[in-house]
């Protein structure tokens, strides 16, 4: 039995939907390629990150000079209140306010006519009494005869002795009366005991002067030097000696002050840990450490010293030790009483290798700095720090002389980073 063939429109059907199948099929394929290439296409590389400015400097090779600094004041080595030694009008005023003076210089001079009328009247019982002696020694040398020859009880001769030993007293009294009326006059001129500069006048002439420094209106006598006086010296004025010198004494303004300005002092204080490295190095201070005193307006350097004394105890207030330096002051930079820094010298680090202190940097690890090398990358690399004062760092380990470390710009480095070095900053006009 066979089949009939079939119809033209059956067939016509058939190759319809298989065209349509095939049209489906390929769009399908267009789909997923289109989403194939849309949801994996490779990402874009990251941007290369800028390099970052720094400023960079070489580490050197050095002699550092291991210091420390204090505040200090200038006082003068020696500072000396001129009194008055006797009561008196004050005649006249010798030197000239704020100039230099030497010792043994008149400075002033007190009414010297009750002092001499005072000698004088000493000088005549002194000549009465010796007189008095030299008759009493004469009866006395009688009376011995007369007692050899058996002339006289030698109570008498005796008795004359005795005479004599008083009127020896007397005689030494008269002599010592005119010896304190000598000094009192040869005190009515007030000199200078130490060579330095004179300040403002205190006192006036004209003025009635006591020996406790007052002015006062009490009449000219020949009175004695006060014995609540400030101390006397041998120049012929009472002087109140000190360091750093005040401007009056215990009795009164005085007349004038004299302060030594060559050689000066400056004083300055530092901690007890301070101290203790000092005495070590010069050997319980025996030997003198160099001491450089700097304006504190400018900073210049006012002159050199050398420190040489130390107080002998620690403030228990402050856990400091009081130093003193000496100046020679030659130009006179430096005037009492002006506030200085002080920086101390301790000793010279020889060939130390040495960087900014801006270039070294703090860590949970430690102290580092970054380098940069021939790549220009910034590479971190821990150092150990020795001393540091001023701008300037020491090095124990970790850089070698050469080498080039950032300075500024290091805030936002991070290791391995490209660096842009910055020209150097040219000096101002």
């Amino acid at each position: 039995m066979t089949t009939p063939p079939a119809s033209p429109e059956t067939s016509t059907t058939s190759t319809r939907r298989g065209a349509r199948l095939a049209i489906a099929v390929a769009a399908l394929v267009v789909i997923a390629l289109l989403a194939w290439a849309l949801f994996h296409k490779k990402p874009a590389p990251p941007p290369k990150s800028p390099a970052v400015p720094v400023n960079v400097v070489t580490v050197s090779e050095t002699d550092v000079p291991v210091t420390i600094t204090a505040l200090g004041a200038a006082q003068a080595w020696t500072s000396d209140t001129i009194f008055s030694q006797v009561s008196g009008k004050l005649l006249r005023v010798d030197f000239k306010e704020g100039t230099q003076v030497r010792a043994g210089q008149v400075l002033a001079e007190v009414d010297p006519a009750p002092y001499r009328a005072a000698l004088m009247q000493a000088e005549g019982a002194l000549r009465r009494d010796r007189a008095t002696l030299a008759e009493a020694r004469m009866d006395l040398a009688r009376y011995q005869t007369l007692v050899k020859q058996n002339s006289i009880a030698r109570q008498t001769a005796e008795d004359q002795a005795a005479v004599v030993a008083q009127d020896e007293g007397v005689v030494q009294l008269d002599e010592g009366a005119v010896a304190a009326a000598r000094v009192n006059l040869g005190w009515c001129r007030i000199v200078s005991p130490i060579s330095g500069r004179a300040g403002v006048r205190l006192v006036d002439p004209g003025n009635l002067v006591s020996a406790s420094g007052s002015v006062s209106n009490t009449p000219s006598t020949a009175a004695p030097t006060n014995t609540a006086a400030p101390a006397a010296s041998s120049s012929g004025a009472a002087t109140t000696s000190s360091a750093g010198g005040g401007s009056g004494g215990a009795g009164g303004s005085g007349i004038v002050v004299i302060n030594q300005l060559r050689p000066i002092a400056v004083t300055f204080t530092v901690p007890q840990g301070d101290f203790q490295r000092l005495s070590a190095l010069s050997n319980g201070f025996r030997q003198p450490l160099r001491t450089e005193a700097l304006s504190q307006d400018t900073g210049a350097s006012l002159g050199l010293g050398e420190l040489g004394v130390a107080d002998n105890r620690v403030d228990p207030a402050t856990g400091t030790v009081e130093l003193k330096a000496r100046f020679p002051n030659t130009s006179e930079t430096l005037w009492p009483g002006e506030y200085v820094n002080v920086r101390l010298t301790l000793q010279t680090l020889a060939r130390a290798t040495t960087i900014p202190l801006t270039a070294v940097n703090r860590g949970p690890n430690g102290p580092f700095a970054f380098i940069v090398g021939n790549n220009r990358k910034a590479m971190m690399r821990p150092i150990k720090l020795g001393w540091s004062g001023g701008q300037t760092a020491v090095i124990d380990s970790g850089l070698r002389p050469g080498e080039v470390v950032v300075v500024d710009g290091q805030m936002v480095l991070k290791n391995g980073s490209l660096v842009r070095v910055l020209p150097a900053a040219k000096a101002g006009p």
